[in-house]
């Protein structure tokens, strides 16, 4: 065989390796019955993973595995890595464009810790029927002599006057997660933005020790701190559209995807799934009192 052939195989053989190194290794609930075990990937996070034990999610997802007849095993994750736990997938992303760069160790099998439905992450995997509904809002300390905004009638107009209040002001916000503040544009919008790097839980107490001026929310971690430090934070008006929160599973798991469909359903039928929002949101119905009663037909 000539030199040029030889080469132009082995190119092929080094081609076609890196792209079966970049197809991850299949999860799906055969597999996982015959390990015995479901790992739920998660971040403590307000009250769907609180770290003790508990939680939204945690309570949810042991509820799952109960059904399924497996062992409920957590695995903490953090959000630069979430994505390529579950998936087996590294990625780069450069705003809603995905590129995948190579292979990642799987750690997980679905994801669920209050996880907003983003349009980049659906690149990488699929979420459930919508479990819990958001938004974002910005946040001011309760002695702050920004007032909230007069609710004017329509959301859209509301959204414009919260914008309204962060030009020149300092804003706390969080990168790679549903309070990177290139979501909203906080900057084009004359906010000094303080990114934060630390926990998504220690946001409002970081904005109460003085960080910035104001910072965004979700609405579960808002409606966590306005429990916590009562009386001490206010709610100055939205920043986004209605977002809603899923678990989320690999593209490559759809025997286990239509199982936990199934499982939702019934819970959202006979009240399961409301009882636990009430056990640890229960603040929520004052915000969104129809989507419980709609449940997953929302969209």
């Amino acid at each position: 065989m000539r030199p040029i052939a030889i080469l132009l195989l082995l190119a092929s053989v080094f081609a076609l390796s890196a792209a079966a190194q970049t197809v991850p290794a299949k999860h799906d609930l055969p597999e996982i019955k015959a390990s015995g075990q479901l790992r739920h990937l998660g971040i403590p996070y307000a009250n769907f993973i609180t770290g003790a034990g508990d939680g939204l999610d945690v309570d949810l997802v042991k509820m799952f595995c109960r059904e399924l007849g497996v062992e409920y095993v957590y695995v903490e994750t953090d959000w630069s890595r979430t994505y390529s736990d579950v998936t087996g997938l590294a990625f780069t992303r450069k705003g809603n464009e995905v590129t995948i760069t190579g292979p990642a160790e799987v750690r997980g099998d679905m994801i669920a810790h209050g996880m907003t439905d983003l349009p980049w992450r659906r690149e990488l995997v699929n979420f459930a029927e919508p479990m819990f509904p958001t938004q974002i809002w910005l946040i001011a300390p309760a002695t702050a002599k920004i007032a909230p905004i007069a609710p004017t009638g329509t959301l859209e107009g509301d959204i414009a006057l919260t914008y309204r209040l962060i030009n020149g002001i300092s804003v706390l916000a969080k990168p790679n997660t549903c309070l990177d503040p290139k979501l909203y544009d906080l900057s084009g919008h004359g906010a000094l933005v303080v990114n934060y790097e630390g926990s998504l839980n220690h946001m409002a107490p970081n904005l109460l020790g003085g960080m910035a001026d104001l910072t965004i929310l979700d609405v579960p971690d808002a409606l966590v701190a306005l429990r916590r430090w009562q009386g001490k934070i206010k709610i100055l008006g939205p920043l986004s559209e209605p977002q809603y929160m899923a678990a989320a599973f690999p593209k490559n798991s759809p025997q286990l995807e239509a199982a936990f469909a199934a499982f939702l359903n019934r819970c959202q039928a006979d009240g399961t799934y409301d009882a636990l929002v009430r056990k640890y949101y229960p603040g929520v119905w004052t915000y969104f009192p129809d989507f419980f009663t709609t449940g997953s037909s929302v969209q």
